[in-house]
């Protein structure tokens, strides 16, 4: 079936639940007009529907392959990136000083939802491009900004992010890549890195490498690593191009899913490298990218969520097999457990499109304002976002294969194809139990102070509307106090019980915020009471047995002995 982008549904909670007028009312966002916003959603979602879309099914039956050392995109990638680069969607929230539009991340996210949706492994190529833009405009020097930001932000150049090595995984420290001084200013790069989305490539001229490595003096572990680009091809100052870099894909990885984006393993064998911010402080310059492609990843898990749901939808109407409680030969739609299923995959994918965004204002505003309020809610939201909509993603896209019935596990459907390209989304950019364990450390070693703010924010909020939905309001109230509780009992627990219990008490915190934003939906618009009804009556109840697991501790994991676990 073909896919149709959410415009709506996304200018719907920028509007009325997130506060996107937040944004537009800063001098830094002052361009961002209601008028300008909504021509931007409309766009791309028309790009995404009527260009990237088509392309999806060709990418997964026409893998990307390596022929002669290079690679070779699906038949149609080129035009579709083409589309995305003339566009100007890679520059969208670049710096106009280098050719970017300056826009929100609010906006871009928006956009990357409905690339991700329409076709998840071409969006991959701009999606790591736009991480490396950010990081190099806040950490590389300004003659590596003149070079490489303006051929970046137009989409001529595309760019990678290299950290995993064979033996090093989530370990970043333990990298075994090295950077020896030339005598010149650049270094000479030897290693190799694998799982490199995109890593090399028919669609761009030149790609452009940012990669973890260790100087002869670096300390062992993530201290010592240092941040460097490496070009495939050497560009002049003036940006042509120049001899090819002692660098190559030496392999793509056989994969589950997302078959049209290459994943390469890639060798680096004295190839000539610049630093990217200080010596030693390379992942503090990672991180930039990271965070950034961290939450372009939930909105990836927004947009699989939402394919695989409009599939399903679909499937669901037309399909008729049988007399059901509404018709002698209904669709199986009719039936209460196929509606069941859809209404709850439709409720949690608004949730979860509704906090990716809330994180991408918070963004916007600690970048508009500086307020260190804003930059703690954006760290506190990421690794939620991150993980319930990359979550929601499997869960919806198996929903998907479930209602399709037999015909889900048969391939010519489609349906299957969403749930293989979602099963990677929990896995890269961070692990879904890695971003759980920083939202219990890391966020939490204020104290909870940023999570008990914005716990307070949604209970001001269901008091605001006790007085037109008296009793949705009054459960998320209650489950924002619950949460309260779990909060503070987490801040108590030595670390290594909170991660025990992170990865529950991470969905927990997404559940409140999902009852949260379907409250606002509803106060907004009365016609979306029965979808928060499912929310907050049908999917909120788990929040009792979530927080319990997250309060019970590591010790009881323990004492379940290797020999418990084997058959």
């Amino acid at each position: 079936m073909p896919y149709r982008a959410p415009v709506k549904d996304i200018r719907f909670i920028l509007d009325h639940v997130v506060g996107f007028a937040d944004v537009a009312a800063t001098e830094r966002f002052a361009t961002a007009t209601p008028d300008l916003a909504e021509a931007i959603l409309a766009e791309a979602g028309r790009l995404s529907t009527d260009v990237l879309a088509p392309l999806n099914r060709v990418g997964d039956q026409n893998p990307a392959r390596l022929e002669n050392g290079v690679v070779v995109s699906p038949p149609g990638f080129a035009d579709g990136y083409r589309a995305i680069a003339q566009g100007g969607w890679v520059g969208m929230a670049a710096s106009p000083a280098f050719g970017g539009m300056g826009l929100p991340i609010s906006l871009s996210l928006g956009v990357d939802e409905m690339m991700s949706a329409a076709c998840l492994a071409l969006q991959l190529k701009p999606l790591l491009t736009k991480g490396q833009i950010e990081a190099l405009e806040h950490h590389a020097s300004d003659k590596l900004k003149a070079l490489y930001l303006p051929r970046l932000t137009s989409g001529e150049w595309s760019g990678t992010m290299n950290l995993t090595e064979p033996h090093a995984g989530s370990d970043v420290g333990a990298l075994r890549t090295r950077a020896v001084p030339n005598g010149d200013g650049t270094f000479a790069i030897t290693g190799q890195k694998i799982f490199i989305t995109w890593g090399d490539s028919d669609l761009t001229p030149n790609v452009c490498h940012l990669v973890l490595a260790r100087l002869p003096d670096g300390a062992e572990g993530t201290r010592g690593i240092s941040l460097f680009m490496v070009p495939k091809f050497i560009p002049d100052a003036s940006g042509r191009l120049g001899d090819r870099n002692g660098l190559r894909a030496v392999s793509l990885e056989h994969k589950l899913g997302i078959h049209g984006s290459p994943t390469c393993v890639m060798e680096f064998t004295g190839a000539t490298g610049w630093l990217v911010g200080a010596p030693h402080k390379g992942m503090a310059a990672m991180f930039t990218m990271m965070n950034n492609a961290r939450l372009s990843v939930a909105a990836q898990g927004v947009g699989i969520a939402e394919a695989a749901l409009q599939h399903a939808l679909t499937y669901a109407e037309g399909r008729h097999q049988g007399p059901t409680p509404l018709s002698a030969d209904g669709p199986i739609l009719d039936h209460a457990d196929v509606r069941r299923m859809l209404a709850m995959a439709r409720a949690e994918v608004f949730a979860a499109r509704a906090i990716s965004l809330a994180c991408a204002k918070a963004i916007d505003m600690a970048t508009a304002t500086g307020s260190p309020d804003w930059q703690a809610r954006a760290a506190l939201l990421t690794p939620i976002a991150k993980a319930y909509g990359t979550d929601v993603a499997c869960e919806v896209a198996g929903v998907g294969v479930q209602i399709h019935g037999g015909m889900g596990f048969v391939e010519e459907t489609g349906a299957a194809q969403y749930l293989r390209d979602a099963r990677i989304l929990p896995i890269y950019e961070g692990t879904n139990g890695i971003q759980a364990m920083d939202l219990v450390g890391r966020k939490l070693a204020d104290g909870g102070d940023a999570a008990f703010r914005l716990i307070d924010e949604v209970q001001r909020g269901a008091e605001a509307g006790r007085t037109r939905l008296p009793d949705l309001a009054g459960e998320v109230w209650a489950a924002a106090e619950a949460l309260r509780d779990g909060t503070e009992a987490m801040v108590a627990l030595p670390l290594n019980d909170r991660f025990a219990g992170a990865v529950p008490y991470l969905r927990a915190f997404a559940l409140v915020l999902g009852g949260q934003v379907h409250l606002m939906a509803t106060l907004a618009d009365p016609g979306r009471e029965a979808l928060a009804r499912v929310m907050i009556r049908r999917l909120l109840p788990q929040l009792g047995g979530l927080l319990a697991q997250a309060k019970e501790g590591a010790a009881g994991l323990y004492e379940v002995g290797t020999g418990d676990l084997a058959a």
